[in-house]
């Protein structure tokens, strides 16, 4: 009897994890769990930044830049009329209905300047509109329109155009198309909520762009690629670039003497936002700019690293780096390419007004609207060649000790790393592996 107490009275250490949970390395290599530790310094970085630069209070608004509310309308009938408003002496009058707002359903007039092309309005085109109203202490004045015309209503178009992205999305990536759009919804709200809120509340807009990029990432990759190896190389490594990227900016937006006054939306924010720097938004620009093309290649590289490793689990640090080296130079090429070719249609305008006034090729360059793209176009490059060996290390050193029983097989000298492998199922799989080997041994020593 006692025997049986002693026995039924002993505990199995192991099931309640006991002290063997504590040992080192955590995960079952040390380079995991460096890279690990780095990764969770910076996502508790980028809380506190978070935290510190989240903007609080409500945004002052200048009263002669405040802004004007529209409503809807639709033009029923448009007329070409002679006046004086413009140089053509033509404009156009429309009657138009009012779509929503406190005048809704209401009919009336209004004057434009005859345009050129797609500007014109014309009849069954949706505009906005706003209300004329009087000044206060004037006296009679001549008559007037009772609205003003105020932009195409685009809204319709941009639903439609969304709605199209969506689907195809949806019907080409299925499960992973929903987590993608997931991601790229919730990068969005950043943006809206926190970056451009911080920026315009007087944080550096070189610090908010940087907490914001890697906010971003920290919601977006889980979201779109979970979390393994390919995630954790992925994030690290476009972290690392975006940091080398945005330093870039921030030097040679001095070095070239970068005012960032170069648009009108940058004059109207200068003018409205006393406290803004527009040098630091247009830096803060080059870095958000650079985050999405980073992204795509270093996401890219460590996929390619981790199909090399299931299609050959024998495939060490070396053979890795050097197969997706070889990828990842056809790639960066072609990203490289599409990333300057962005910011020189950006910059189309401004370079076809230079030639019109037969500026010359290095006048218009150093004229800082094209500078501008220029050092954009430039410094987004090296953070993006940048990050190609870099996220291929990275992945090469993680994928043979984080990847999956399908790349890494259960001989694996680190039973215990993040891929979330069994001992038992090891055990299975190898037993299974030996009884086909003793099965198919003597056919294949016959055979010989």
């Amino acid at each position: 009897m006692r025997g049986r107490r002693r026995d039924a009275e002993t505990v199995d250490e192991s099931f309640w994890g006991g002290p063997s949970r504590l040992r080192l390395p955590l995960t079952g290599s040390y380079v995991v769990d460096a890279l690990v530790l780095t990764v969770s310094a910076l996502v508790l970085a980028t809380l506190v930044g978070l935290v510190v630069l989240w903007p609080h209070g409500k945004l002052q608004q200048s009263g002669q830049l405040g802004p004007i509310h529209t409503v809807g309308a639709v033009a029923e009938r448009v007329d070409t009329v002679r006046c004086k408003l413009s140089a053509s002496q033509t404009c156009r009058v429309a009657h138009i209905r009012i779509l929503d707002g406190p005048g809704k359903g209401e009919r009336t007039v209004l004057t434009t300047v005859a345009a050129v092309g797609s500007l014109d309005v014309s009849q069954g085109d949706r505009i906005r509109v706003y209300k004329n109203t009087v000044p206060a202490g004037t006296g009679p004045a001549r008559q007037r329109d009772d609205y003003s015309f105020a932009d195409f209503d685009r809204r319709g178009a941009m639903l439609w155009l969304s709605l199209g992205f969506v689907v195809l999305l949806l019907a080409t990536g299925r499960f992973h198309g929903l987590r993608a759009l997931a991601g790229l919804l919730a990068s969005l709200v950043i943006v809206v909520k926190f970056v451009v809120p911080a920026i315009l509340h007087g944080s550096s807009p070189l610090a908010v762009a940087i907490v914001g990029a890697f906010a971003v990432m920290l919601v977006m990759m889980p979201l779109s690629y979970g979390l393994g190896a390919k995630s954790l190389a992925a994030w690290l490594g476009t972290a690392v670039s975006l940091l080398l990227a945005a330093g870039l900016a921030y030097a040679f937006a001095h070095v070239a003497h970068l005012s960032g006054a170069s648009s009108d939306e940058s004059v109207y924010l200068g003018a409205s936002q006393s406290r803004l720097s527009l040098q630091g938004l247009l830096v803060a620009g080059m870095v958000i700019g650079a985050l999405g093309v980073l992204v795509d290649l270093t996401v890219s590289q460590a996929s390619t690293v981790i199909a090399l490793r299931r299609v050959n689990p024998s495939l060490r640090f070396s053979g890795l780096f050097r197969g997706a080296l070889e990828v990842g130079h056809d790639h960066i090429a072609a990203t490289v390419a599409t990333l300057v070719f962005a910011y020189a249609g950006a910059a189309l305008p401004v370079l076809l007004i230079f030639s019109v006034g037969e500026t010359s090729f290095t006048d218009a360059v150093n004229g800082e609207a094209v500078a501008d793209e220029v050092i954009a176009a430039l410094v987004g490059s090296i953070g993006l060649i940048a990050s190609m060996p870099i996220t291929t290390a990275l992945a090469a050193l993680l994928a043979p000790r984080m990847s999956g029983p399908a790349t890494r097989g259960c001989g694996s000298p680190h039973p215990r790393t993040l891929s979330g492998q069994s001992p038992a199922s090891c055990l299975r799989a190898n037993a299974r592996n030996r009884s086909r080997a003793a099965s198919s041994g003597p056919r294949g020593s016959s055979s010989a």
